[in-house]
C-alpha cells in the first residue's frame, strides 16, 4: 500500500499526465502527452513516442484491474497507486521505461541528458513552461551538468518505486509541496 508521500508524489504526476482534467486517465490523455512529446521538437520518431506512451497506457489499464472498467477506458488515481504498488516487484520494466525515455529526451543523441534537453522534458510533461534549474542541479549526481543513461534510470526508479523523500529521484518530474504532516 503506497505511502502518504508516495502517494502525493504519484498524484502530482497522475494530474499533469490527466490533460482533460476530468478526474480520470484515458487513453486520449496518453494519446495528447504523446503529441506533446511528438511535437516539442523537430526529428522526433512519433512512432516511438506514440509506441511508448500508448504501451504505458494499455499496461496500467490492465494492471488496474479492480479499479478499471475496459468499456469506460478509465483509471483512477487510486488505480493507480495499485499499480506503482506493483512497481517494485518489476524494476526490469521500470528500467526499460527509463531507457526508453531516455532516447527520447537525449535530443542530440549523445548519450547525456543537458540540463536544456531536462527542462524540455517538463515542460512537455506539465504542459506549460517551467524554471527547472535547482531541480536539475538535484538530480545531477555527479554535478557534471548532464545526466548519464545511469543516472537517469536510478532517478526514474527513485521515483516510481521509491519512498524515500531524500532521494534526489523524487523531484524527477519537478519540485512539489510535501503534504502538510510532513516534518523535517
Amino acid at each position: 500500500m503506497s505511502s502518504e508521500f508516495q502517494r502525493h508524489k504519484i498524484s502530482n504526476v497522475f494530474h499533469l499526465m490527466d490533460t482533460d482534467h476530468n478526474g480520470v486517465l484515458e487513453e486520449s490523455d496518453f494519446a495528447a502527452l504523446a503529441e506533446r512529446w511528438a511535437s516539442y521538437r523537430e526529428g522526433t520518431d512519433r512512432h516511438l513516442v506514440q509506441a511508448l506512451m500508448m504501451g504505458w497506457w494499455a499496461t496500467l489499464l490492465a494492471a488496474s484491474d479492480e479499479d478499471a472498467d475496459p468499456a469506460e477506458g478509465e483509471v483512477s488515481l487510486e488505480g493507480t497507486l495499485r499499480v506503482v504498488d506493483r512497481l517494485g516487484d518489476m524494476t526490469s520494466s521500470v528500467e526499460g521505461t527509463a531507457k526508453a525515455m531516455f532516447e527520447i529526451i537525449d535530443e542530440n543523441g549523445d548519450d547525456l541528458i543537458s540540463a536544456e534537453e531536462y527542462n524540455r522534458l517538463i515542460e512537455v510533461w506539465n504542459g506549460f513552461p517551467i524554471d527547472t534549474d535547482t531541480t536539475f542541479s538535484l538530480l545531477d549526481l555527479n554535478d557534471d551538468g548532464y545526466l548519464t543513461k545511469e543516472e537517469f534510470i536510478l532517478l526514474w526508479t527513485q521515483f516510481w518505486v521509491g519512498d524515500n523523500p531524500d532521494e534526489p529521484g523524487t523531484w524527477m518530474f519537478g519540485r512539489f509541496e510535501f503534504p502538510e504532516a510532513r516534518v523535517g
